[in-house]
């Protein structure tokens, strides 16, 4: 997806922190009640400072709902977190990205033209009415749009597995809603989820949207209960089972937890296996002196590690990589978007179109439901 975030003046560009943190605290102070700052787990400190509210995606969009008075939220996180929350939000608020170059790889691995041809060709070798369509928080609000339209839902990485069995398991009245689940963007939930309901190899085929037909032939298609997009999270695929085991070998009585968004050779080997909201738990909950090797975006690693007196939390990989598109938002974009709302003029507003918002909201609720 093109989006095209403008030079910032240099005003901004060649200011000190001091005197960013100045013009921050001034505009927010200015703002008052009419604003809300959401950070996202994995920004930077300079950033999560000014934050009212911190978690993860879904969790601020529906913070911000929440918080109907607040007519201006300035989301810093990524573009498909600010479209959640304008989708979530009332028409008196306004959803502001600092930055639109802050996308995210994996949703971007996944766009609606090739959801839409990818189904296309299902429907032509097999009962696409028996395919239940479900995609991941972190994908865009045209895919959100799609599964809803199609009788499927979202899925975040701690209720995967509730939206599998939904989709695949017996309902109680005797069917099920689906044989066959395509899952996107990120091929590596989708399969970590399906071994811990049951479901091995065989069970699962890889769908390439850059080869014709998936890169399958109609019996693989026929054959398999999850079709997985071929995407990744560019973070989270970096961790391997040679940093578990290096990391063992370093800290024999460590505990290891990784997100599933890790490839499935690395989380067979961890110790536990969970969200961004279930790592910050399963560090919190570590016996005291504990060392914690965490399989996620480094800036959270760090954050747990300074927040969690008495303990050790660090990072699996040793290159320490961070979420490059996330890593966008910082103190100078920031203090651009607020001082831009004191002066009356919302930079890089965050609009969902109302028919895509409306079948988003669709299966945004059967994830609800669901869970």
């Amino acid at each position: 997806m093109l989006r095209i975030q403008r030079a910032l003046p240099e005003r901004y560009i060649s200011a000190t922190q001091d005197q960013l943190a100045d013009w921050i605290a001034a505009a927010k102070a200015s703002l008052g009640d009419r604003l809300v700052i959401l950070g996202h787990h994995y920004q930077r400190d300079e950033v999560m400072r000014w934050a009212d509210a911190r978690g993860d995606s879904f969790g601020l969009s529906r913070m911000a709902a929440q918080r109907d008075g607040a007519e201006l939220i300035v989301f810093c996180g990524v573009h498909f977190m600010a479209e959640s929350a304008d989708i979530l939000t009332g028409d008196q608020q306004q959803v502001v990205l600092p930055d639109l170059n802050a996308g995210c790889s994996m949703a971007d691995m996944a766009d609606i033209d090739e959801v839409e041809e990818a189904w296309e060709h299902l429907a032509e070798v097999t009962d696409v009415e028996r395919v239940v369509p479900v995609t991941y928080m972190n994908s865009s609000a045209a895919l959100k749009a799609f599964v809803g339209r199609h009788g499927g839902a979202v899925c975040t990485s701690s209720n995967a597995r509730a939206v599998l069995r939904w989709a695949l398991l017996a309902d109680g009245t005797g069917g099920r809603r689906g044989d066959k689940v395509l899952f996107f963007p990120d091929q590596h939930l989708g399969r970590n989820t399906g071994f811990q309901l049951g479901w091995g190899e065989a069970d699962m085929r890889v769908w390439n949207p850059h080869l014709a037909g998936g890169g399958l032939d109609e019996r693989d298609v026929k054959e398999a209960t999850l079709l997985l997009w071929k995407g990744h999270c560019s973070v989270h695929q970096r961790f391997r089972p040679e940093h578990v085991a290096a990391f063992r070998a370093a800290h024999p009585a460590g505990i290891v937890v990784v997100h599933p968004e890790c490839a499935h050779e690395t989380v067979e080997l961890a110790d536990q296996v969970g969200s961004t909201d279930f790592i910050i738990r399963a560090v919190a909950e570590a016996p005291p002196g504990s060392v914690i090797g965490v399989g996620t975006e480094i800036h959270l690693v760090q954050r747990l590690d300074a927040e969690t007196p008495g303990k050790t939390v660090v990072s699996l990989d040793p290159l320490v990589c961070p979420c490059s598109t996330m890593f966008r938002i910082d103190a100078p974009h920031l203090a651009w978007t607020l001082e831009g709302l004191v002066a009356g003029e919302v930079r890089n507003r965050i609009q969902v179109d109302r028919d895509t918002a409306v079948w988003a909201r669709v299966a945004l609720q059967r994830m609800l439901d669901i869970t």
